[in-house]
């Protein structure tokens, strides 16, 4: 064994390949989302605005370049230059570059999209964003075709899958009684943030086939993770049963980017070699030795991410353990988990609108359409994932409480009222397509799946009951 050759992976050439073309491909993602959704959530005169953020949270709680400046212009430029950069990247740039280069690609990559999380308040406010983040900065480490996959970052990979994981499954356990007695699939389907167009007949499995899908989960978090810290194959096939799992789950609902970074992430523990073997691929060359100044950012690297364990480590471990948490502002090393308790019931916010001067108990009202959440009970949910709609899921967290939605469901009536075109394309349907509604309100709704029965029936996939009033009719003042 030469002096570097205990550095680098070479049989893990095709892992690092689909990891990184993936993880771009899913920077794309978000950036695209940010540029399109950002004008009516975080711009200027959106919801919540950047500038107002920036001028009470100082840039060392959330370091971005628009602590500097702000206007909706530049973010719009940022947004979409990463767009580019990603699309770049996606299509092979950062191996067609000198390593030193790549990482630079890499790294504006990471150092982009920060800023934008770091300024994105609420809407932001999703472990998939901190996962997204803490992925992207090792892969700034991964290197490129001038040089085997380090072993060290790919150690760093399996770890950060590991918490994933194995957080996810210990919130689960030390949270919801029904994770325990395997009942938690009973309800979870229905009540997701935003179920996906086959979450109806997730649902309507048999219950014990759901007992059966809690007990497969707690394997998978729980007793697999642990696996992928042996040697091949048997860490592989840990890694291959966490990428059908994730599969599973985008079956199943739309999570965002949250399941396809931690598919990618598995790769990095699959053996490469043995994958392209099956599939027919040629033999992979070994690349040249690694300059010594790659040698040393990496080992500098690993040693920034070890040091930064403690605080998730020391969580795992905690009886008061957190999920989705950040311990520094560069969302490195953070804490993952979700649905440490599941919703029993559905309840939905339905926003309507009049174009009535005067109300009375006849007084006809139409509903906003939103893209995601579930309206028009008829209408099949549709896939978005790896799409994020930020309000969407935002909707589903104020519906659960009104104090979810403190800071921006005010704002968002206003821009109703007034017609607000960049707060409209985030919907699928405005009712008051000429001028804007004299009255808007919100009413709260129970919804559940429907039966067998009521499908053929009705043709309507959800049933819904009025419970109350959200917010009592509004209009703007003075008008």
């Amino acid at each position: 064994m030469t002096a570097m050759e205990w550095f680098t992976g070479p049989d893990y050439w095709l892992s690092r390949l689909v990891f990184q073309r993936g993880l771009a491909l899913l920077y794309l993602v978000a950036f695209l989302s940010a540029a399109l959704q950002f004008r009516a959530l975080i711009g200027e005169r959106g919801m919540t605005p950047v500038p107002r953020y920036v001028a009470y949270v100082p840039a060392r709680r959330a370091p971005s370049v628009f602590q500097l400046h702000y206007s909706d212009r530049f973010f719009a430029a940022w947004a979409w230059g990463g767009t580019l950069l990603a699309a770049a990247v996606a299509g092979g740039a950062a191996d067609a570059v000198p390593l030193g280069a790549a990482m630079a690609l890499w790294a504006a990559l990471w150092a982009l999209y920060l800023s934008i999380v770091n300024v994105g308040q609420t809407w932001y406010g999703f472990g998939w964003e901190s996962l997204l983040l803490e992925t992207g900065f090792l892969a700034i480490f991964l290197g490129n075709a001038d040089t085997d996959p380090p072993v060290l970052v790919l150690w760093l990979m399996r770890w950060l899958l590991f918490r994933v994981e194995f957080g996810a499954g210990l919130i689960k356990l030390r949270g919801d009684p029904c994770w325990r007695d395997l009942t938690c699939l009973h309800y979870h389907h229905e009540t997701q943030p935003m179920p996906g167009p086959l979450s109806w007949f997730f649902h309507h499995l048999p219950g014990p086939l759901h007992r059966v899908e809690v007990a497969a989960n707690h394997v998978a978090q729980l007793v697999v993770p642990l696996a992928l810290f042996t040697p091949q194959p048997v860490a592989g096939v840990a890694a291959a049963v966490i990428i059908c799992t994730q599969l599973w789950l985008v079956a199943s609902g739309n999570f965002s980017w949250l399941n396809w970074v931690t598919i990618l992430v598995a790769f990095s523990a699959v053996d490469g070699s043995a994958l392209a073997d099956l599939l027919g691929l040629p033999a992979h060359s070994l690349a040249p030795a690694p300059p010594s100044w790659f040698v040393a950012l990496v080992l500098a690297a690993t040693a920034l991410v070890v040091a930064l364990s403690y605080w998730p480590a020391l969580n795992l471990i905690s009886p008061q353990q957190r999920m989705n948490m950040s311990f520094n502002p560069y969302h490195l090393v953070n804490t993952y988990g979700a649905f440490g308790s599941v919703n029993r019931s559905r309840y939905e916010v339905v926003i309507e609108g009049t174009d009535a001067e005067h109300l009375t108990d006849g007084t006809p009202w139409r509903e906003y359409e939103f893209k995601g959440k579930p309206g028009d009970v008829r209408r099949l949910p549709r896939q978005f994932a790896p799409w994020h709609l930020r309000l969407d899921w935002l909707m589903w967290f104020a519906a659960i409480s009104p104090g979810y939605a403190r800071d921006w469901f005010g704002p968002l009536v206003e821009r109703l009222l007034t017609g607000d075109r960049d707060t409209l394309r985030l919907l699928r349907v405005n009712p008051f397509p000429g001028t804007p509604p004299r009255h808007v309100r919100a009413r709260l709704y129970l919804y559940r799946f429907t039966t067998w029965r009521e499908l053929r029936e009705t043709g309507a996939w959800w049933h819904r009951t009025l419970i109350g009033e959200f917010l009592p009719p509004t209009r703007l003042a003075g008008s």
